[in-house]
């Protein structure tokens, strides 16, 4: 580890322990009830994976025209999961012979797809194994998706970036940095063995899915008792992480109250213990008695009374604003700050003339 991030470890350290952990406390709870919420999301969508049929591209008319019994809930949708293998729709549209045109090709290694690397996309359709023509098929839907893709990588390489003071600063940050220039491609190739799940309809006869924003797939490679068992361990760390976060935000929270509750009860039986010993000390002394009767010039009268000479001087800052009797007053505060530079103050000292 280098000197910067040493140094960036220790600022980071020591502001999440600041004022006994509170911030610490504070973050462990935002992390705790983000836990809950995506658990939360989790759970639902554990449940509506596990009620979705999964059903084949040529059972899916009958699954829809016969559910509840009405031809809407086939206009409206049904949360299905099909599996199938990846095709061109231009391969049902037209002439065979044309050899699936509007295919996309990878410039590296040639193969064909509809999608790369997410930037060219032809439309595409999920189709049974067998002879064709296919007499079945589903429209996939890509119109606002964000669901990560089943993607194929044919193309790799990754030239390093020598890292400069810039990078650690935006890394401190929290930004991102670059580590390398990568040259990358992404494809979806035909004939790939994938699964969609989201809300299915028939739009002019045709089945059609579309992604749905409630649950973590669309398209995958997992089947849906693979997809199953993913959520559910997902739900599983997602609960007892924000179990485990919010029982240390708990305890660091209430550790630094109660020691904040006490540093301020013990300052604030300081403060009256001096009390009494500052007046009795300002009505002892004569020279605070016989303030205010001279004639003092404008630059040297006390910041706080304008009407007394500054004679003290406080500690540890050194700012001589104030007189000696304002100097007593800012002391018995609770939190004594300097009226210049609002520093906190431990006490002040009388300055004599030479």
């Amino acid at each position: 580890m280098s000197i910067h991030e040493q140094t960036a470890a220790a600022i980071l350290a020591q502001g999440a322990l600041a004022a006994d952990g509170v911030f610490l406390g504070l973050a462990l709870a935002y992390v705790a009830v983000r836990s809950i919420i995506k658990f939360t999301d989790a759970s639902s969508a554990l449940r509506k994976v596990k009620d979705s049929p999964s059903v084949r591209v040529s059972d899916l008319r009958s699954v829809l025209s016969s559910s509840d019994g009405s031809d809407s809930s086939s206009e409206e949708g049904k949360l299905v999961i099909v599996r199938g293998f990846v095709e061109a729709k231009s391969a049902v549209d037209g002439n065979w012979k044309h050899l699936r045109p509007n295919v996309l090709f990878s410039h590296e290694s040639g193969d064909r797809g509809v999608i790369i690397q997410r930037t060219q996309t032809v439309p595409f359709i999920l189709v049974e194994s067998g002879k064709w023509p296919q007499n079945d098929y589903l429209i996939v839907n890509m119109d606002g998706s964000k669901h990560p893709l089943p993607l194929v990588t044919v193309f790799h390489q990754l030239q390093p970036i020598t890292p400069s003071p810039y990078t650690f600063l935006q890394a401190l940050f929290g930004h991102d940095y670059p580590v390398g220039l990568l040259d990358e491609e992404k494809i979806l190739p035909l004939g790939k063995d994938i699964s969609a799940v989201g809300i299915c309809s028939l739009r002019d006869g045709v089945a059609e899915i579309k992604s749905c924003n409630d649950l973590p797939y669309f398209l995958s490679d997992m089947t849906k008792d693979q997809m199953v068992v993913d959520i559910a361990l997902r739900t599983k760390i997602l609960f007892w992480s924000g179990i485990v976060f919010g029982a240390f935000s708990i305890g660091i929270l209430g550790y630094a109250a109660v020691r904040n509750w006490n540093k301020w009860k013990a300052r604030r039986q300081q403060r009256q213990a001096q009390q009494p010993n500052n007046l009795a000390r300002e009505d002892a002394d004569p020279e605070i008695a016989a303030e205010g009767t001279e004639e003092i010039p404008d630059g040297e009268l006390c910041v706080i009374c304008l009407n007394r000479r500054r004679r003290s001087a406080f500690v540890p800052c050194g700012h001589l604003v104030c007189c000696q009797r304002c100097a007593l007053s800012v002391e018995r505060d609770l939190a004594p700050k300097c009226p210049v530079c609002r520093q906190s103050i431990r006490t002040s000292v009388r300055i004599y003339d030479s």
